[in-house]
């Protein structure tokens, strides 16, 4: 890998974006350079990256807040564009250690040292308590002697996965010009699930056991529902939920999706049942939803409608303003 851009996605996170910042700038490989963008933030986020950073990244402030699933789709495209070799992404609260980035490149080159073509590697990902998140679904394809295969590369801190998150993973640019991006109109949760379920069909990524992070998550834990108390976040389950249908529905059996709606169903009534009426709606219209939701999938190098963006790009000149 010859060249490699960065790409972080912050929505009204200051100081955490600072932070990742310098986390990425600190890193023992130099990136060729840092993507931007900021979702519309409205926390003074976008000037201070003007002021502070901007002779040192490409900030791409969006008018308004799209969702992580359109701010992703944004700033691997903007990468895409900058002709680099692989694309490293995160959100604006992922810490990657020094070497995070070394490891994960020495990781592909020993993969393809043993022709395997990774569609990506991923950093193992810790809370700031230290316990482990974001964790992959293992590939489970069996060998020649109908064993699971997982432990095949375990001296060399490699297991495969499948599903995975945006949590310091590495694209290399081969896999945005084969699978395209992730799906805009997926807005939030669940757009890094369908992108890592789809790029891995083929062929499996690779967590990376050396190469580690820290998530410095608004809340630890899975997502569900049932303990949400945000109401904007419990508003933004439905997308979730329509999301997670759909991504059981297209890659997972009929059998499973079956399940699915079955669970989804008895964890209505159960809120149902308990009053919480707008979070039965919620599950309910969210998975009906992900029944009928057919997005489409763009290309990496499809046109983009840049009308409202500001950029800042990398001098000292700040101010560019994207014409449409």
């Amino acid at each position: 890998m010859r060249s490699i851009s960065a790409v972080v996605l912050t929505y009204n996170r200051r100081e955490l974006v600072e932070d990742c910042l310098r986390a990425i700038q600190g890193q023992t490989v130099a990136v060729e350079r840092i993507v931007v963008i900021d979702n519309g933030s409205t926390d003074g986020t976008a000037e201070m990256l003007a002021r502070n950073w901007a002779d040192q990244i490409e900030l791409h402030v969006l008018p308004k807040n799209i969702g992580a699933a359109g701010g992703f789709n944004a700033g691997m495209r903007m990468a895409y564009r900058s002709q680099a070799d692989a694309i490293w992404v995160m959100d604006d609260d992922v810490m990657p250690d020094p070497d995070a980035l070394e490891r994960l490149i020495d990781a592909d080159a020993l993969l393809r040292a043993r022709d395997l073509d990774p569609p990506f590697v991923i950093s193992t990902a810790r809370t700031p308590g230290g316990i482990v998140t974001n964790v992959p679904d293992i590939d489970l394809s069996r060998n020649s002697l109908s064993y699971q295969n997982w432990p095949e590369l375990l001296e060399h801190c490699l297991v495969p996965v499948r599903r995975a998150t945006f949590v310091s993973i590495l694209l290399p640019r081969a896999t945005l010009d084969t699978y395209g991006l992730p799906i805009a109109s997926m807005f939030i949760w669940g757009e890094d699930t369908e992108y890592t379920a789809r790029i891995t069909r083929e062929q499996a990524g690779y967590l990376v056991g050396n190469s580690r992070a820290v998530h410095v998550r608004q809340l630890d834990g899975r997502l569900d529902i049932r303990t949400e108390t945000n109401p904007v976040r419990i508003g933004y389950h439905y997308y979730f939920l329509r999301n997670q249908a759909y991504n059981v529905r297209r890659y997972q059996s009929a059998g499973a999706f079956a399940r699915h709606l079955s669970r989804q169903a008895k964890l209505a009534a159960k809120l149902l049942l308990t009053g919480q009426y707008r979070k039965a709606r919620i599950v309910a219209a969210g998975t009906l939803a992900g029944i009928a939701f057919h997005p489409s999938i763009e290309a990496a190098d499809a046109p983009i409608d840049t009308s409202g963006w500001q950029s800042f790009m990398m001098m000292a000149e700040p101010l560019l303003v994207a014409a449409a």
